[in-house]
């Protein structure tokens, strides 16, 4: 259903700044194409010594509801569906952008290198 107004509200406030972070850590990577091949630092040599375009990682730790937020975001789902999801505290998400745009969610709340005991979400043990 529909998030309640005074959640939107709350929301609102703080959509400029994380619209900004989202868009400092996602965006498309050049086109392999486009890039200088003089400039050794867009490239990396693969296992059989040809230059290929580099590839690039973004370790970004934060709250799970940015987490969530970015995830809406970059999978071109209505911001606000982040309050339908749900991400365990410590988890891992993983999201691949190419550089034609297209996004995949590899993982999306990963705990799966916590034991049980170690397993939470708002303050309560466990998986429910």
């Amino acid at each position: 259903g529909k998030a309640s107004a005074s959640t939107v509200e709350k929301f609102d406030e703080q959509h400029p700044r994380i619209e900004k972070a989202f868009r400092k850590y996602f965006y498309r990577a050049p086109e392999p194409f486009f890039l200088d091949s003089s400039d050794d630092s867009q490239q990396e040599e693969d296992d059989k010594g040809k230059k290929v375009p580099k590839h690039e990682f973004e370790i970004i730790v934060c709250h799970a509801n940015v987490i969530r937020y970015f995830v809406c975001r970059a999978l071109q789902v209505p911001p606000e569906a982040w309050l339908r999801l749900c991400t365990f505290n410590c988890s891992l998400t993983y999201l691949t952008i190419r550089p034609t745009g297209t996004v995949s969610c590899r993982m999306l709340g990963d705990i799966g290198h916590l034991p049980y005991s170690l397993s939470t979400f708002s303050g309560h043990c466990g998986y429910n």
